[in-house]
């Protein structure tokens, strides 16, 4: 029944698609000549067109991809990435060494760098900015946890000296977590939100690029930091929100944008002969999953039985090949398939709908209606949310869809305010911490990482020991012992690691996927 319903989907998806693409290109959903003023037959302007607007620009707080790529080319870490791996390079830190039993951590700067008023980049910035982020507390916080002081050596080295050993305390630094902000950030607090309000839509960074418009809805605009060290040969980069698919595809088929992020894989395969469009396609790390309100929402929930039916509901290959056409593969476990940790021995969940229903009854919760919360942030959830409100129909269960704007489905993740929400996530280093400690830890409720609102404190407890050990074979125990926990207890639907996808001008180049900065841009590297 499913197929079915996911073919007819896909065909009158298709009918809909090729009479948008008869339409005029200035009919809503297309930018006006104004907007449009961003030709790309330039070589030094790169125009992205992404399906949503992002949140808060402030790194202390923003814990999204989405919001990420804007900011990680305006700020600078002390280490990066290097290339497509997970190894690290240096940053705005030329060396650093940690003692023995890597608790203390030395980094020293080099010399030279700036923010984007020409204020010095120095080991005391590197400070202000890691204590700010700590008394904000909010998510990107939550990974910094264990640091207990920060000390300033002299103008170049600044110390880190942790409470506990955190094996992946070096990788985390060259996240978005890292991002040194200036501390002139701290003269536009407004009672005492320590510049939030402020870096909200303005930033503040010692990156190759600053931001120099945000029209809401329509565009984010970076040029060139005069003062960084690095100067990209990209001078200008314009995030264009387009949510209309066939919009982003009509433009890159005419050179009017460089990349289209939100062209659904439905529409990918009709751009595989386009002239000037390449596919870039590649393994990625990123899963689609549900979130199940163990907490907050509706209370036949918080019974495992219940949320364990809702895990045999699901029509894994039906799913898969309708909404992804087989460009993904079903998750087995929480730790996807590529990084360390992954078990194929841990529970699986397959579809198998007597089961579900059996399990329901169990629980004495039949007749039951639930809502799932998405947004407008991925082109494919909408097929997806269809695909699985005919899922759980099939066990009797009712699912209404509430589609919302991005930002408001963050907000009301953060508050628990649903049943179930369509997520993504994605690492940001490689270790299984990035996926167990974030979805399952309780420290973690809301936008933070456990947006399934769990709490279990065996859990706990074993997440801290295999967070603080360096070990890797105990941690690897320690990892197994909680999936098998988790597993059981069902707080999240775990529906697919997703094949990364993106069409672009064959004009770009320079660009390197990397799995740990998932939908960001090495823009300082790339060119036309």
């Amino acid at each position: 029944m499913l197929k079915r319903f996911l073919y007819s989907f896909v065909v009158i998806c298709s009918i809909i698609f090729l009479a948008a693409c008869s339409e005029n290109a200035n009919s809503p959903g297309s930018e006006d000549s104004s907007t449009n003023n961003t030709s790309t037959t330039g070589s030094e302007q790169l125009v992205v067109a992404i399906p949503a607007d992002v949140t808060s620009l402030d790194p202390a707080i923003t814990m999204d991809n989405t919001t990420w790529k804007i900011i990680y080319n305006v700020y600078e870490r002390l280490v990066d990435y290097d290339g497509a791996t997970t190894n690290i390079k240096p940053g705005l830190a030329e060396k650093w060494d940690v003692s023995e039993d890597g608790l203390t951590w030395t980094f020293n700067l080099e010399d030279g760098h700036k923010f984007s008023d020409g204020t010095p980049v120095d080991a005391e910035a590197v400070k202000a900015s890691f204590e700010r982020s700590l008394k904000i507390n909010a998510g990107p916080a939550s990974v910094f946890t264990m640091v207990s002081e920060i000390t300033v050596e002299d103008p170049l080295t600044v110390k880190f000296i942790l409470s506990d050993s955190f094996p992946p305390f070096l990788s985390t630094l060259a996240a978005n977590y890292g991002n040194i902000v200036n501390p002139k950030a701290l003269e536009h607090e407004e009672n005492g939100d320590l510049g939030q309000n402020y870096l909200a839509s303005e930033t503040m960074g010692s990156g190759p690029y600053k931001l120099t418009g945000w029209k809401q809805g329509e565009s984010l605009t970076l040029e060139v930091n005069e003062h960084s060290k690095i100067q990209p040969n990209l001078k200008k980069v314009v995030f264009r929100i387009i949510g209309d698919a066939s919009v982003q595809r009509m433009q890159l088929e005419k050179g009017e944008i460089d990349i289209a992020e939100g062209i659904p894989v439905d529409q990918i395969q009709t751009l595989e002969n386009v002239e000037n469009v390449t596919i870039l396609q590649e393994p990625s790390l990123l899963v689609d999953y549900i979130y199940i309100n163990n907490k907050n929402g509706n209370t036949a929930l918080q019974d495992k039985r219940v949320r364990q039916a809702l895990n045999y509901a699901m029509d894994y290959e039906s799913i898969i090949s309708g909404v992804q056409l087989g460009y993904a593969t079903q998750m087995h476990g929480p730790i996807p398939d590529g990084l360390w940790g992954h078990d194929k021995s841990v529970i699986q969940y397959n579809y198998d709908v007597e089961k579900a229903k059996q399990l329901l009854t169990e629980a004495g919760a039949e007749n039951l209606e639930l809502s799932l919360l998405y947004s407008d942030n991925k082109s494919w959830w909408a097929t997806e949310a269809l695909a699985l409100q005919a899922s759980l129909a099939e066990i009797g269960v009712k699912l209404n869809l509430n589609k919302v704007a991005y930002a408001t489905s963050r907000e009301m993740m953060d508050k628990g305010d649903f049943d179930l929400m369509l997520g993504v996530w994605s690492p940001d280093f490689g270790d299984p911490y990035m996926f167990m400690n974030y979805w399952f830890d309780s420290n973690n409720q809301g936008l933070a990482g456990n947006r399934a609102f769990y709490s279990n404190p065996k859990v706990d407890e074993l997440l801290k020991q295999a967070a603080t050990n360096n070990d890797q074979e105990v941690r690897l125990d320690l990892y197994k012992q909680i999936q098998d926990i988790v597993l059981d207890e069902a707080p999240y639907i775990l529906l697919y690691q997703k094949d990364f996808i993106l069409p672009m001008s064959k004009n770009v180049k320079g660009f390197i996927y990397n799995p740990m900065l998932e939908g960001q841009y090495n823009l300082q590297e790339m060119s036309k």
